[in-house]
Formats: structure tokens, sequence, C-alpha cells
């Protein structure tokens, strides 16, 4: 889940918690195929996501993942004006594919879905795909940045970035500060989840803390490939119940 953990002795990675595993094999892409019920979506209308995984090399459908935080798929839904944000966990079914029932998308557009699961004897997976809203699409977005603090369902979220001015291809240190720092809680087997999407929806980035011990500060370190504006979405858990707050940030070009 997080190949950039390495270790001389077996255990668990420190950061998401699973079972360090030994010789990998090389990283390949597999193949994840997405329809909907009904085929032509309409906003404002439950519909249902299918999502059938099938191995690179002869395109058979794969029926064998691996646990990550706790669910065998993660999905992360995003709108073109990255006003709606969703993630949620398709259930196994007995074919093989990932069902997710009445998803409702608020309105005309396009949206990215995100597939993150893990084949056994593979490499963890982040497949994107898009599906489209007939009807008026959305003006297009413009972020502009915004490090403000955020009240969520039971928590305000400060941010900060080190550096202050974010450079594409090199790490930043994000920093969050969760007030009151009491009662937090691990969610899906981790201090926290975060997804970074680029402005035109086209880098996608699922990751986890870098440095947390359930206390109030929580750092995550991220490299954003491209220039441009990016907004995050980080969840965190307190008292049971799971808080959602996005930031938005722009990156500069390395000079």
């Amino acid at each position: 889940m997080d190949p950039d953990v390495r270790s001389s002795v077996a255990g668990v990675c420190p950061r998401c918690g699973m079972k360090l595993a030994a010789n990998l094999p090389e990283a390949t892409e597999y193949h994840m195929d997405l329809s909907t019920s009904p085929r032509t979506l309409q906003p404002g209308q439950p519909a249902q996501l299918t999502f059938a995984i099938h191995d690179p090399w002869k395109g058979r459908p794969v029926t064998n993942f691996q646990v990550v935080h706790e669910k065998l798929f993660h999905m992360f839904v995003i709108s073109q004006d990255l006003e709606f944000f969703i993630h949620n966990h398709p259930v196994f079914q007995p074919d093989g594919s990932f069902r997710y029932d009445d998803l409702t998308l608020p309105k005309a557009g396009m949206y990215r879905v995100l597939g993150d699961f893990y084949p056994d004897g593979a490499t963890p997976q982040l497949i994107a795909k898009t599906i489209i809203v007939p009807g008026t699409p959305p003006a297009a977005v413009h972020l502009s940045r915004d490090y403000s603090a955020k009240d969520a369902s039971n928590m305000q979220v400060d941010f900060r970035t080190d550096p202050p001015q974010v450079i594409a291809g090199l790490k930043t240190q994000l920093h969050f500060t969760i007030k009151p720092g009491d009662g937090l809680e691990k969610y899906l087997g981790a201090w926290g989840h975060m997804l970074a999407a680029s402005e035109d929806l086209i880098d996608l980035i699922h990751t986890h803390p870098f440095i947390a011990d359930g206390g109030p500060n929580i750092q995550f370190n991220l490299t954003f490939p491209r220039p441009g504006n990016y907004r995050v979405w980080v969840q965190f858990q307190r008292s049971g119940v799971v808080n959602t707050a996005h930031f938005d940030i722009p990156v500069q070009e390395l000079q």
C-alpha cells in the first residue's frame, strides 16, 4: 500500500498497518471495467456502479484481493466542479466483481471515479474512470489558495504546508492540527485518509499520514506531479464521527 516503506526485518508497515511483504512483483496496472445501471445517468437519481477487475496479461477475471485498510475496495467519486466528493466501499459479489448501490450524483457533468484495490500476487492498484451525467455541465473550475481553518462535523481542522509555497516534483509536508484534540480514532485502520486531485482531475492521489500517533498533529507527505492548483480532501475520525475537510493548494513549477 505504501511502496516507499522499507524494513530489514519482518513486521507491519508503520503507516498503514499492513503486513510487510518480501519480493514484491514488478508493478503492473490491471484492467478495471466500470458499468452503471441505468446506463444513462440522470442528476438526482440513484444509480448502481459495478467494477470488474481483469489481469493485464490474458484479461482473466480477478477474484482474489487483499484487505487494505479494512476493505477490499476503496472508491472515490469527484465531480468536475470539485464540489461533490465521496469515499466509500463497493461490496464484493459472488462473481468477483464489486458493486455499489444508490450512488446519487447531484448534477450534470463529468465525474471521476477512482478505484483503489490490491489483487493477490500483484501490487496495489489505483485506477481512475470517467462517467458523464448528461445535461449542461458546471462552469470550469479555477481554484485559488485556501488554507483557512475548516469546521467539520465535530472538529476544526487547521492546515499549513512546509514549504509554504509548494513546488511540483518536490516533497511537501502537509500539516493538520485537530481541535479539540481528544477522542481521535483510527478510521479504516489509519489516523487519516487523504485524496489529492488536480484542478483538471487528471492527477488523483490517495495516501495516508506519514507521522501520526493519535494526537492532534498529523503530517502527510506528498509530491505533487505537476504545477497547477490542487484540492485535497482529508478525513479524520473523532468520537465515532468521520469528518471530511478540504483545502486548495497552488503548486508552482520548479525554477
